[in-house]
């Protein structure tokens, strides 16, 4: 199956397809046939369950399948910035880009032009590849680690006409998680090996668990309940298809930060984090020193760009009263799932990090599911 050229991306889909790209963004089962459950459920066979995952694959509405991992749990991550002369903007992404540790990296119509994401196994680490880019491009870092998490989560339904993310919702749940810099995941031998197999998405097969412990050398009952646990641990944000937003549609988005004055950033980070249309919420440090006194980060997805106008209009009258910048993102430099190759010592040292983005095509968001 693929996508008709210019047309819905719905085309050729039915109610089965449409409940696969709206019902399994999360809650796969955690269990040796997974797929035989999930068929149980659509009405339709184990076989015809994994090969309608295939083909949406396939089709490009589906990145991937698998686990969706949450850096800042699993090991130390921070969202960062560069302000880049145009005629070194090429050869400066080509630098960030380098480095496999750099998961996210997004061309954005502000001062602050390159922004990107870097997940490293400790503080040290990410603060030396921090270090290198400065080094390397002669260009200063602006680096705003997560503080406090309000509401990360761009599992929406998209099998709709939603200008919007999230229209058809009133609410979302919302609350105050602290983020360490420090924070390691605290892993197993096995979680190690486990995380790094799966980083990229789970074998496509009806057993894909056990291909996984095949691949790992353990036993299958060892790695689903290391799954379970890591997603009780937080280190697994949640099982199922990661959508491919701009496929279906949600290629507009907008970054939007907020100078929140602090004794409120708790109260209306909460508040706005329970706003369906608000896709991404949380605190970052200002830098006062190098002119950012923003503390509050949000963003929007749409389908139109004159929608996540309409709502940050809203979110501004309505909501966040403060000053604010749109930060529009008008160009995917780097998007891929984040690499936690260093959990087990392999090197990381400057161009020797350099990866291939695996999929390039991704929500154009910063600190997106994948």
């Amino acid at each position: 199956m693929s996508l008709p050229e210019g047309d819905d991306w719905r085309e050729g889909l039915d109610a089965v397809d449409a409940r696969l790209v709206d019902e399994y963004q999360s809650g796969f089962p955690v269990v040796e046939r997974p797929f035989e459950a999930v068929g149980a459920d659509l009405g339709v066979s184990e076989a015809e369950a994994v090969d309608r995952v295939r083909a949406l694959r396939e089709a490009g509405v589906f990145r991937r399948f698998g686990a969706v991992l949450n850096p800042p749990v699993v090991g130390s991550s921070t969202l960062a910035a560069l302000s880049v002369p145009d005629d070194r903007f090429d050869e400066v992404a080509a630098v960030v880009n380098g480095y496999r540790q750099v998961n996210h990296n997004y061309r954005r119509d502000h001062e602050w032009n390159m922004w990107f994401v870097v997940t490293a196994s400790t503080r040290e680490r990410r603060d030396a590849i921090l270090a290198d880019v400065e080094a390397r491009t002669g260009c200063a870092v602006l680096n705003l680690p997560m503080l406090t998490d309000y509401y990360i989560d761009l599992e929406f339904p998209v099998f709709n006409a939603d200008a919007f993310a999230r229209e058809s919702l009133e609410s979302t749940d919302a609350s105050a998680t602290r983020i360490s810099e420090d924070a390691a995941g605290d892993l197993s031998d096995l979680e190690a090996r486990l995380l790094l197999e799966i980083q990229g998405g789970f074998p496509l097969s009806a057993t894909p668990y056990r291909d996984v412990a095949d691949a790992v050398g353990a036993d299958v009952d060892d790695v689903l309940a290391a799954v379970e646990r890591l997603r009780a641990d937080g280190c697994i944000k949640r099982v199922g298809c990661v959508v491919n937003h701009v496929v279906t549609g949600f290629s507009n988005n907008c970054m939007v930060v907020w100078d929140v004055p602090d004794d409120r950033l708790d109260e209306l980070g909460e508040r706005v984090g329970e706003l369906p249309y608000v896709t991404l919420c949380y605190h970052r440090p200002r830098r006062p020193e190098q002119g950012w006194p923003y503390d509050l980060f949000t963003m929007i997805h749409g389908r139109e760009a004159e929608a996540v106008d309409a709502k940050i209009d809203e979110l501004a009258a309505d909501h966040l009263p403060f000053d604010h910048e749109r930060l529009y993102s008008t160009g995917t430099l780097k998007q891929t799932g984040a690499r936690y190759d260093d959990l087990v010592g392999a090197p990381v040292d400057g161009a020797g990090e350099a990866g291939e983005a695996d999929d390039a095509a991704g929500a154009g968001g910063v600190d997106a599911d994948d």
